[in-house]
């Protein structure tokens, strides 16, 4: 079922194959090799010379060939723009960089690219595809690199635009991140607490034949509650993300919903938006200083922005500026951007600096993302602990207050 599954012809996830079989001198070799499909690895050693005898799936535990990731792009970028300054053809830059590669999935689509490149496709048209991994924003730019002769500082452009936005990422994902970790922990430590520890007393407690103090019977009411239905919180617990998840992909709509509420979140909604904000003017700030028209780079922003409600509100914009309005009237009617920045964009359209206008807003956004962060961080690090010194803290007190009880009786 498996092998079947791998040959499909719409699957072009990268598998390790495992392949025997004779050389041009009839010695038996044999091999490994990363492709799709097996029809792909029986074109590229037919191309060796190579007569096969079997090709099978390797299976087992580290046998993937891994995920092409944002960084595995931004890195590809930045490594082709100093290949191409060094003065090293394209297609030979593929080779070099695929040969120093170590994930299997970033070097077969790096083989890849270099294939189509090879067979006269442009690296514009070689990018679009593979739109997973190379969004419109890179197409555009290499597009526009390409037909100006400046495709080294174009791919430079795409790499630090790229470092830029993980950055902002990692500093979002930071701020949402830890309060859930640790949370999560106390409550999986409590929920142990009271799965193991607390029935040892519960019997303790039956021998005093006194009345225990509310809090001791609150927590053993709760004990007997996650003793019974523990198994259908952990259900909700894995299975309510998931749903959400599901719904999110099936669903524009819902997605566009969950991320609007997410927005309006208290304090957290407010760094998700500034992120949102940054993002969107890094983007068009480096589609229209390459030249890219201002309806192309909305186009690719809507999709940068990470939201699916900004996204919706860029699209509206785009139709507006089609329609002829300046993009600051087109951003002021969306109701979704702060007056400084409509403000500042308004300043380099009649400027004629909109590009630059655009970067010293996504700076200005990106600050106060990590000010917003730090603070954030600083005012959590005691609420957690403050929290969780509650939680276990609580049970224990719970637990031992009969027996301070009846030691102060004795």
């Amino acid at each position: 079922m498996e092998d079947a599954k791998a040959h499909r012809g719409d699957d072009t996830r990268p598998r390790r194959w495992r392949w025997t079989g004779r050389d041009a001198d009839g010695r038996r070799i044999a091999g490994e090799v990363v492709a799709p499909r097996r029809e792909d690895v029986a074109r590229r050693l037919a191309e060796q010379r190579i007569l096969v005898r079997h090709i099978r799936l390797k299976r087992g535990f580290g046998t993937g060939a891994g995920r092409v990731g944002s960084r595995d792009i931004m890195l590809f970028a930045r490594q082709m723009a100093t290949l191409l300054r060094a003065g090293i053809p394209v297609l030979q830059g593929f080779k070099v960089i695929a040969n120093g590669v170590e994930k299997p999935a970033m070097r077969l689509l790096v083989e890849t690219l270099g294939k189509d490149v090879a067979e006269g496709a442009s690296l514009a048209e070689a990018l679009e595809r593979h739109p997973r991994h190379f969004g419109s924003l890179f197409t555009h730019l290499v597009a526009a690199g390409e037909q100006s002769g400046t495709l080294e500082h174009m791919l430079d452009r795409v790499a630090t635009h790229k470092e830029k936005v993980e950055r902002l990422q990692a500093r979002v994902r930071k701020a949402l991140w830890y309060p859930a970790v640790v949370l999560a922990t106390g409550i999986v430590v409590a929920t142990l607490l009271l799965i193991k520890v607390v029935p040892r007393f519960e019997g303790l407690f039956r021998d005093f034949g006194a009345e225990l103090p509310a809090l001791t019977r609150l927590t053993l009411m709760l004990s007997q509650a996650v003793q019974h239905y523990w198994l259908w919180g952990v259900m909700l617990v894995i299975g309510l993300p998931l749903l959400v998840h599901v719904g999110q992909r099936r669903s524009s709509t819902f997605a566009g919903r969950l991320h609007a509420l997410a927005l309006r979140l208290p304090v957290l909604g407010d760094i998700l938006a500034k992120s949102c904000v940054a993002r969107y003017c890094r983007t068009l700030a480096t589609t229209v200083g390459a030249g890219v028209p201002l309806v192309e780079g909305l186009e690719s922003a809507a999709g940068a922005t990470g939201n699916r409600a900004f996204g919706t509100a860029v699209d509206h914009i785009r139709h507006d500026v089609l329609d002829g309005q300046p993009l600051h009237v087109a951003m002021r009617h969306s109701k979704g951007f702060p007056s400084l920045a409509i403000q500042m964009i308004a300043i380099g359209e009649e400027s004629g600096t909109l590009d630059q206008m655009l970067d010293r807003i996504a700076d200005h956004y990106e600050q106060a993302v990590d000010e917003r962060v730090d603070v954030l961080t600083s005012l959590l690090e005691p609420a957690v602990i403050v929290i969780l010194g509650v939680m276990v803290g609580g049970l224990v007190v719970a637990m031992y207050l009969p027996i301070f009880a009846l030691g102060g009786a004795i």
